[in-house]
């Protein structure tokens, strides 16, 4: 954490988010679950994706590029399967519409598929998987995304970072929820590298000579000229796996706009000529009732067995812990539910700058200093 990061209360930072949206002309239930898939990142430590987008997702609506007012239509229904236009709206408001869609399809009939097309950023993947396994039920979500990824043997970005999230409910305290890019890192990472001025690993990118950049700030500039590229989760070439993250990047790209009927790679881009223009991006769901198969108790305890005998297996020299996917997040949401949320000097400047510029309320921050002393002030004549 930046030495310069000020922790805050995880609820006000999720009211400072959703306020932004009203401001922006959303409707108020609706800004309500934009904000809650945002925190959920901050919560869960995946810093690239929270109130560190938020100024994002602002913009993208003063451009018109992203519609404040939901705009999906149900393209084709079927018991199991719907596909869905979302209209250019708000991604985390149409996603969680879609899974909850599959949800209600596979509680009557054991399987619900909904594909979206048309769509905008809908924050961490692996929220949506969540909502099915609080259902008793697997749940699996993928989305394409603009282009930033080369792929094995080539050095222009074609792809997205192209998510995969899996989701399935266990008898441990946590359930085992996988939430990865199909890349070696997702763009957000470079940002967060950028605003807190630290170089990018070596291994994660490519140049168009074939050299792996690690100057975060020129590597942003390099994603939107097209000199630069993240590479396959695996790396360059085949030695070490980078064919296998390539292959799975195309697989969520297929389901993301070939069942959708929606675009892909580079007409993902959000760019016609020198003019901004909406992503369209696509999104895959499906939730599995879980008792269609074997009843729940059944599949909890050998889900959470599966678990336990990994965690209990021999560990590496220096490691006294292995841990399945998940477990990270689900301890850093309780840390944060007691610690706080760590906002950096830079996203401090950014939230002040936003007060501002949509007219705001008061918010119990440090760093909102007027808004600080107006609340200690009242505390004072309420005691």
């Amino acid at each position: 954490m930046s030495p310069e990061s000020i922790h805050v209360d995880d609820q006000e930072l999720r009211r400072f988010m959703k306020e932004g949206f009203i401001a922006m002309g959303v409707p108020a239930p609706d800004a309500d679950i934009c904000a809650d898939v945002l925190i959920e990142s901050d919560m869960r430590g995946i810093k690239s994706h929270g109130i560190g987008r938020f100024k994002m997702y602002i913009d993208r609506m003063k451009d018109g590029i992203i519609s404040p007012v939901c705009r999906q239509t149900m393209v084709k229904e079927t018991e199991n399967t719907a596909v869905i236009d979302a209209g250019d709206s708000l991604g985390h408001l149409v996603a969680t519409h879609a899974m909850q869609l599959a949800i209600d399809k596979a509680k009557e009939h054991n399987i619900g598929m909904v594909a979206v097309r048309n769509s905008t950023h809908f924050g961490i993947c692996g929220y949506y998987p969540s909502m099915a396994v609080n259902n008793n039920m697997v749940g699996i979500a993928f989305s394409n995304a603009r282009p930033s990824v080369a792929p094995t043997y080539g050095v222009e970005p074609v792809l997205g970072t192209n998510p995969i999230s899996f989701g399935a409910p266990s008898d441990e305290v946590y359930p085992f929820l996988l939430d990865i890019a199909t890349s070696t890192t997702q763009r957000g990472k470079i940002e967060v590298y950028a605003r807190e001025g630290t170089p990018t690993p070596k291994g994660l990118t490519i140049d168009l000579a074939g050299n792996e950049p690690t100057d975060s700030k020129a590597l942003l500039k390099m994603f939107v000229e097209g000199t630069a590229s993240l590479l396959p989760l695996g790396g360059a070439g085949e030695e070490l796996g980078g064919h296998k993250g390539y292959g799975l990047n195309v697989m969520v790209e297929i389901l993301c706009a070939a069942l959708s009927g929606g675009s892909f790679g580079k007409a993902l881009s959000g760019m016609e000529g020198d003019r901004h223009i909406p992503h369209r991006l696509g999104h895959f769901f499906v939730a599995v009732n879980i008792e269609s198969f074997v009843p729940i108790g059944i599949f909890r305890a050998i889900t959470g067995s599966i678990m336990r005998e990994i965690r209990s297996s021999t560990k590496a020299p220096g490691h006294d812990r292995i841990y399945l996917a998940g477990e990270k997040e689900f301890e850093m949401i309780e840390r944060r539910r007691k610690e706080g949320v760590p906002v950096n000097k830079s996203m401090q400047d950014v939230m002040i700058e936003l007060k501002k510029e949509l007219k705001l309320g008061s918010f119990n921050f440090p760093f909102f200093a007027d808004d600080t002393s107006t609340l200690q002030n009242s505390q004072r004549l309420s005691a």
